[in-house]
């Protein structure tokens, strides 16, 4: 059986390949598109969606966000999981409905982390940072303080 299972994955993969010369819906570095974050996430970071739509009913997401040194993510929550992938830089979280640096820990490049629904934290970037979030759309940020959010400023 597990000899089958690999000669259908083998098979899968080369007539993938096969069909149209790489992998389908597969990106390197350099061919993922950037943009401006959406306006509840404050300016100066940079945002890739690799798959799905997060900001859709439903269906999975998958992310990155871009941020300079020193971005901060003000103190929120979101009421459906949240899975970070740090890809490069160093990520520091805190937990909490106050933004406390002193209270951070840092996660460098190669970390993983997953928040449940409702927990409050708050992050900022150490270093220029990249992340990788999924999950189940919609993707939505509420920010402990509604003062924080940057789409009401």
């Amino acid at each position: 059986m597990k000899k089958f299972l690999l000669a259908v994955l083998v098979i899968g993969t080369v007539v993938l390949f096969a069909q149209s010369g790489k992998p389908q819906n597969a990106f390197t570095p350099a061919q993922i598109k950037w943009g401006p974050p959406p306006p509840f996430v404050a300016a100066g970071a940079q945002l890739a969606v690799l798959e799905g739509n997060p900001m859709a009913d439903s269906g999975d997401f998958t992310i990155r966000l871009k941020m300079p040194d020193g971005y901060k993510i003000a103190p929120h929550w979101h009421p459906k999981r949240e899975n970070v992938t740090v890809i490069s830089g160093t990520f520091k979280v805190g937990m909490g409905d106050k933004f406390e640096a002193a209270k951070m820990m840092s996660f460098p490049a190669g970390s993983f982390a997953y928040l449940d629904p409702d927990m409050h934290h708050y992050a900022m970037a150490v270093g220029p940072t990249v992340v990788q979030v999924h999950g189940m759309s919609p993707l939505q940020f509420n920010y402990v303080n509604p003062a924080d959010d940057p789409s009401k400023k």
